[in-house]
């Protein structure tokens, strides 16, 4: 039996709302991912795309990297990595002939794919078919046949070339990144193409014992024998619900079985609901640097709650007012109203302002400040 621990979209050096994610990424690495490395022993490590979120990678992210690279060569584990729609290709491939020496397979081109990785363990022989991500482009290029549009003629064309000389004996798994079709997307994707010429068809894949997959940062089966092992951390809202996790394989050529193992992450990235000061309250007793989208049930304006709610959650990332969707009556609806539809001047709209957020009249020196300050906006603007 052989054991092999699936990872991918790393996205080194993520920002989300504006903030850095690199802690919460070293975090992961130093607390999570070596140490599972170190303890579970696996025979081969599989990183299926998207080491890092930018083609122009930030130099603290690559440093990151090397540090992986450089543990894992001590450790002797083979490492397997293939270039995501993410990477930057061929600044991935610097080194990667010599990195070989040292058991790291990196492939960033589809010519990689015809030439497997071979591990063997006793008696038992593992190959690995190291697909990037590739464009149908790369194929009609690389088979010299234009025939070949779109996602799915450029994956038969390929896997079918893999399978003309597979070794049946052998354990066969593909390392890919692609978008599978059927399976479940997350808003910090990047769609790689509209509609279904992007979509790879699962039954394509069920030649090999194991598919590794990438793109997608939901953990999840894709076919019989496939699975996407889901990003370590979230990295928008939709994901927070996710639970994330490592995959490990144990593989013979007959059967495979799947654990996964948690991830505790550095912080977690969630939703929090009421009204400001029940919230400021829950501040007060169990402040937290989760990564917050706040929802404000208040059903009247709130005063900079971002300002009110950060001193107790200071990665608080976006704050909704659930006021401005709720049916209001009286001076609260006329308020939203005049906002919404720009039906009255600008001075009434501050005066309304400070009566219902700050509960005070403007003075003449409020209005006479409030004029002079909304005249010059108006000439920088024009002269810009």
């Amino acid at each position: 039996m052989m054991k092999i621990l699936h990872t991918s979209d790393w996205h080194l050096g993520k920002m989300i709302y504006g903030r850095s994610l690199l802690q919460d990424q070293a975090h992961f690495l130093k607390e999570i991912f070596l140490p599972t490395v170190q303890k579970e022993q696996p025979d081969c490590v599989i990183l299926a795309g998207d080491i890092f979120d930018r083609q122009i990678a930030p130099v603290e992210a690559i440093r990151m990297f090397d540090k992986v690279l450089t543990e894992m060569s001590r450790l002797q584990i083979p490492f397997a990595v293939i270039s995501g729609n993410h990477d930057g290709a061929d600044r991935i491939a610097v080194g990667a002939s010599m990195l070989r020496s040292s058991g790291i397979y990196i492939a960033t081109k589809l010519e990689d794919v015809f030439s497997p990785v071979v591990l063997t363990k006793g008696s038992e022989t593992l190959h690995l078919y190291l697909l990037p991500y590739i464009e149908p482009a790369d194929v009609r290029q690389y088979f010299q046949d234009e025939s070949i549009q779109g996602f799915p003629m450029a994956y038969q064309a390929v896997l079918s070339a893999i399978q003309d000389n597979m070794d049946q004996n052998a354990i066969n798994i593909l390392v890919g990144h692609c978008f599978a079709a059927g399976s479940q997307t997350c808003d910090s994707e990047s769609a790689i193409y509209v509609g279904g010429s992007g979509e790879v068809p699962p039954s394509l894949f069920q030649s090999f014992d194991y598919t590794a997959l990438g793109h997608l940062h939901g953990p999840q089966r894709v076919g019989e024998y496939g699975r996407y092992c889901g990003s370590p951390l979230k990295y928008s809202f939709d994901e927070e619900h996710h639970k994330k996790s490592l995959t490990l394989l144990d593989i013979t050529k007959q059967s495979n079985t799947i654990t996964l193992l948690p991830i505790s992450t550095l912080r977690d990235m969630r939703t929090v609901t009421g009204t400001l000061e029940e919230l400021i309250t829950l501040g007060k007793t169990t402040p937290s640097e989760d990564y917050l989208a706040v929802e404000l049930t208040n059903d009247t304006p709130v005063y900079m709650p971002l300002e009110q709610l950060r001193p107790y959650f200071p990665n608080v990332l976006s704050v909704h007012c659930n006021w401005l969707h709720t049916e209001l009556s009286g001076e609260q609806k006329m308020l939203r109203q005049t906002i919404q539809n720009r039906t009255i001047n600008e001075m009434t709209v501050f005066s309304q302002f400070l009566q219902q957020i700050c509960g005070t009249e403007p003075t003449k020196e409020d209005e006479a400040l409030f004029q002079t300050l909304f005249t010059e906006l108006k000439e920088e603007q024009a002269n810009s």
